[in-house]
């Protein structure tokens, strides 16, 4: 079959009644189908389909799962397999906002929160509001940097997505709109091959207040997306990109398979693909990776 429509849920909550109603929604629209295949038994399961658009197809499952905890992805099955993975950090790889966090050392999360979601939403210009959020940390001690970092926390199924994807011969990026500090220690954790983002400005142990220029920003991301792809022969179609962030949004709408993980409203309504409930590793079963071929990192 010419595409497939992937069903993917939190373990142990996908049941057969979901395949059901997505295979009785795509045939009242006219699909020729064949049996649905379990990828991990209870979380994620192909159904592939033709005589349907992916869009149609998304559109007509969502509707007939009526609000079920279940994310979906359409797709041509020839390619299924990204052989480049660019990822953001922040709220992507690890849990949290490394910015936000180490603003709380100063006293200031609250207020630099509120700022972090609406540029993540794109409601401000990313390169001004990260000044302005870089501003307020002026005298911050550099230990608030380490004492961050060991509160960081990888996303669930983080590990396993770069891993896994590594073992089958991808090259792996984390490009990030955070800092150096942070990304130079989750692509080591993590095991992404190299690391792109900003540079926080420091003198005399304290953070200066500013931050290197150029700012790494969503121009800088699909670049890197459309660089490293033409290194390696790669069309982007071969590419897997994800974030949550407006600044993510370029390149995840230019990758093969974009996804918008846990992702802001605006980037939601934008993105093609989106992951709601599930954690990281959905974006293997989008690829049709079964549960046993998984590496642990």
């Amino acid at each position: 079959m010419p595409h497939v429509l992937t069903l993917i849920a939190p373990a142990g909550a996908l049941a057969p009644a979901h395949l059901a109603a997505a295979r009785g929604a795509l045939c009242a629209l006219g699909a020729a189908l064949e049996a649905p295949e379990w990828l991990a038994e209870g979380e994620a399961a192909d159904l592939p389909f033709e005589e349907l658009s992916p869009d149609q197809a998304v559109a007509a499952a969502r509707a007939a799962l009526n609000g079920a905890p279940v994310d979906l992805v359409a797709q041509p099955t020839e390619g299924r397999r990204k052989k480049l993975l660019l990822a953001d950090m922040d709220s992507t790889i690890v849990t949290s906002e490394t910015l936000d966090e180490l603003a709380a050392a100063a006293g200031l999360k609250e207020r630099v929160s509120a700022i972090t979601a609406r540029a993540m939403n794109g409601e401000l210009d990313f390169k001004a509001a990260l000044r302005e959020r870089v501003a307020m940390l002026e005298g911050l001690p550099e230990s608030a940097l380490e004492e961050t970092w060991q509160a960081t926390e990888a996303m669930p199924g983080a590990t396993t997505l770069v891993a896994t994807m590594r073992a089958h011969g991808a090259h792996t990026a984390l490009v990030s709109g955070g800092f150096t500090y942070f990304t130079g220690r989750v692509a080591e954790r993590m095991g992404f091959h190299e690391h792109h983002s900003n540079t926080l400005l420091l003198e005399g142990g304290q953070l200066t207040g500013r931050v290197a220029e150029p700012i790494l920003d969503k121009d800088a991301k699909l670049a890197a997306l459309k660089r490293l792809a033409a290194e390696r022969g790669l069309s982007l179609a071969e590419s897997c990109a994800v974030g949550d962030g407006a600044n993510d949004l370029p390149m995840i709408q230019a990758a093969g398979l974009g996804v918008a993980f846990r992702a802001k409203p605006a980037v939601q309504a934008a993105a093609r693909h989106i992951v709601t409930h599930g954690d990281l590793s959905a974006l293997l079963f989008a690829q049709g990776y079964r549960r046993e071929e998984f590496s642990v990192g």
